[in-house]
């Protein structure tokens, strides 16, 4: 099994495809890191060898971070804005939509189920 920046690619899957289970790993650099380790993209992953496996993860060490480091980049980058008292940290601190995006009828992922008005009930007078 191979097993690159902590996370366990799967086995039945071609090596440009698992790659990209990886954070911080989409489609164009994970070609970019198989071309550059000198892997067929479209051999599996149960396939590989353990040179290929090591050469994979040492081009990946090499190119910039990825999972807990980029995740923890990411994080900071966030809470920096929300510090600072940025605009776009105080929609991120309310959870609404950062980039510009409306919300008077969208923005349902971001802000959550809707939360509907519920009718009060009359209250009865009573005659004694």
């Amino acid at each position: 099994m191979a097993r690159i920046a902590g996370v366990d690619l799967p086995r039945n899957k071609h090596a440009n495809i698992a790659l990209t289970y990886i954070y911080g790993i989409g489609h164009s650099r994970s070609a970019r890191i198989l071309d550059a380790a000198n892997v067929d993209p479209m051999k599996k992953v149960q396939d590989l060898g353990e040179d290929e496996v090591n050469r994979i993860r040492q081009v990946i060490e090499a190119e910039g971070a990825v999972e807990g480091d980029l995740r923890k980049d990411v994080s900071m980058n966030i809470k920096r804005l929300i510090e600072i008292g940025s605009y776009r940290g105080f929609r991120h601190r309310r959870n609404l939509p950062v980039r510009g995006q409306r919300t008077h009828t969208n923005a349902r992922t971001r802000k959550g189920p809707r939360k509907g008005t519920v009718a009060q009930k009359k209250k009865s007078t009573a005659k004694t």
